[in-house]
C-alpha cells in the first residue's frame, strides 16, 4: 500500500486531472491511498472570499462565482454529458459554500477560514474520484475530516493522534485486507480534519503533505510518494538559481531543518510520523513520473548533505526595544512571545542585545496592524518590510559570497551548521 499526494499545481486544469489518472494507471499492483490538494489557485481564491464574508464587502458573490466558473470550465471538459452525476455533486458542494457564507459571520477569523477554505479540497476530490471512475479506475470517494480528529485550533489543527489512527483504521480496514480488484484506490483530502464539535479545521497552510503523513503513519503504508512539479528535492529553488541540483537520498532530520526554515517542497509537519514508523517519503515529478526523485529516509551513520539554499520573500523585520532602557531579558521576552503565540505569528528568525530584541517573521497580513499595535504598547517598534530571509545550510563562505552579493544585509546569524542573512 502507498500514499500519493497531489498538490494544486498538478490538478490545475482537466489535462492536470487526465495526468493523475495516468500516473496511477502506472501501479496497478499496488492499493493507492491518494491525498488531493484544492485545484490550482483555488486556496487563494477561497481566502478572498473568506475576507469578503467575514468584513461584509460586496465582492464575496463575485469571488465565489469565479471559483464556481473556474471549477466550471473543468468539469465540462473533462465530462461531457451534462447529466453524469458529478454535476450534481459539484453543485450540491457550491450550494452548502453559498448558503454558509450568507450567515451572519462569527468574530474568529481563523474559525470562518476553515469553514470556507476547506471547500477547495472537497470539490478537487469529487471531481477526481468522479473522473477516475470515468476512466476505469475504480475508487472510494472518502472525507478526511470524519478520520481526521483535530483540536480546535483553527487554522493550525493539532491531530488528536490515538483517535484518528483508529477511525482511519477502522475506515479502510476493508480496503487493506480485501484481494486487489476493481477498487484498490482512496481518494480522499488533504489539509482538512475536524473539530471536536463537528466544524472543519486546517493543518496548516500546505498542509496536505501532513495529511499524507497522517494517512501513511496510520496504515504504516510501504512509502508516501508527493508529486510535485519539480524532479525532486532539489538544493535551491530552480526559479531562483538555474544550478539547482537533486538531493537523490536525504534523511529524515536533515529534511526537518530544511523545511523548519521554510523550505516549500515539504510541510514542517510531515517527517515525524513517517519516520516513527520509517516510512520512506518520495519526492517525484508529475510531468515526468519515471524519474526517479528523491527519498527521504532514515540514515545511518555519518551523513554528508549537500549545501542547500532557502529564499523566503515578504519578510518583515521587527525591532523592539525597552522604553526605560530596562535590559531585553527574561520578563520583556515572556512579554513578547505571549503577544506573538496569542496572535499565532510564526517567528522565523530571532536575536536579542541589551535593550533590543529583533525578529524576522512572514508578513502577517491582515494581522499585521493588530501586532505592532500590541507590542507599542510595551516597547518601542520598528520595522521594515517587502525583505528577503536567506538560509544556506552547510554553508560556504563561496555560497555566501554568492548568494547574497552585493546586497544590504540587515541582520547576520551563523550557526555550526546554518547561515542565515535578511537582506532587502
Amino acid at each position: 500500500m502507498k500514499v500519493f499526494k497531489f498538490g494544486g499545481a498538478s490538478v490545475k486544469d482537466a489535462s492536470a486531472y487526465r495526468n493523475v489518472a495516468e500516473i496511477v494507471r502506472l501501479y496497478p499492483k499496488d492499493k493507492l491511498i491518494i491525498v488531493i490538494s484544492a485545484m490550482g489557485k483555488t486556496t487563494n481564491a477561497l481566502e478572498e472570499l473568506v475576507r469578503s464574508y467575514f468584513h461584509k464587502d460586496r465582492q464575496k458573490q463575485r469571488h465565489l462565482k469565479q471559483i464556481r466558473m473556474f471549477h466550471k470550465d473543468i468539469v465540462e471538459d473533462l465530462f461531457h454529458d451534462k447529466s453524469h452525476s458529478v454535476y450534481a455533486e459539484i453543485g450540491r458542494l457550491f450550494q452548502e459554500l453559498s448558503l454558509y457564507i450568507k450567515s451572519e459571520p462569527g468574530s474568529n477569523f481563523d474559525y470562518e477560514y476553515d469553514q470556507v477554505v476547506a471547500y477547495g479540497e472537497l470539490l478537487s476530490s469529487c471531481l477526481l474520484s468522479h473522473y477516475l471512475i470515468d476512466v476505469g479506475i475504480g475508487n472510494s470517494l472518502l472525507n478526511a475530516s470524519d478520520v481526521i480528529m483535530t483540536d480546535d485550533n483553527f487554522r493550525e489543527g493539532r491531530v488528536y493522534w490515538p483517535q484518528t489512527i483508529r477511525l482511519i483504521r477502522q475506515k479502510l480496514k476493508d480496503f487493506a485486507t480485501a484481494d486487489l480488484g476493481l477498487e484498490n484506490v482512496i481518494v480522499t483530502q488533504g489539509f482538512i480534519g475536524r473539530s471536536p464539535d463537528g466544524s472543519f479545521t486546517t493543518l496548516g497552510r500546505e498542509g496536505s503533505d501532513y495529511s499524507a503523513a497522517i494517512f501513511g503513519h496510520a496504515m504504516e503504508v510501504e512509502e508516501v510518494v508527493i508529486w510535485k512539479d519539480v524532479e525532486g528535492l532539489l538544493d535551491a529553488d530552480p526559479k531562483l538559481f538555474s544550478n539547482a541540483k537533486l538531493i537523490e537520498t536525504i534523511s529524515y532530520h536533515e529534511t526537518i531543518e530544511l523545511s523548519f526554515y521554510g523550505a516549500s517542497i515539504i510541510h514542517p509537519k510531515t517527517i515525524q510520523p513517517l519516520e516513527n514508523k520509517n516510512i520512506p517519503l518520495c519526492v517525484k515529478s508529475f510531468l515526468n513520473p519515471q524519474l526517479t526523485g528523491s527519498v527521504i529516509k532514515r540514515i545511518e551513520g555519518t551523513e554528508n548533505p549537500p549545501s542547500s539554499i532557502i529564499v523566503k520573500e515578504n519578510q518583515m523585520l521587527i525591532s523592539i526595544a525597552s522604553t526605560d532602557f530596562s535590559f531585553i531579558a527574561e520578563k520583556n521576552l515572556q512579554n513578547i512571545f505571549r503577544i506573538f503565540a496569542e496572535l499565532a505569528v510564526r517567528i522565523n528568525v530571532m536575536q536579542n542585545s541589551a535593550i533590543s530584541f529583533s525578529v524576522i517573521i512572514d508578513d502577517p497580513q491582515y494581522k499585521k496592524k493588530l501586532l505592532l499595535s500590541e507590542l507599542s504598547a510595551y516597547f518601542k517598534v520598528r520595522y521594515n518590510e517587502g525583505l528577503k530571509l536567506i538560509t544556506i545550510r552547510h554553508y560556504t563562505p563561496e555560497i555566501i559570497r554568492l548568494v547574497t552579493g552585493d546586497s544590504e544585509i540587515l541582520l547576520e546569524q551563523k550557526s555550526r551548521f546554518t547561515y542565515q542573512a535578511v537582506i532587502r
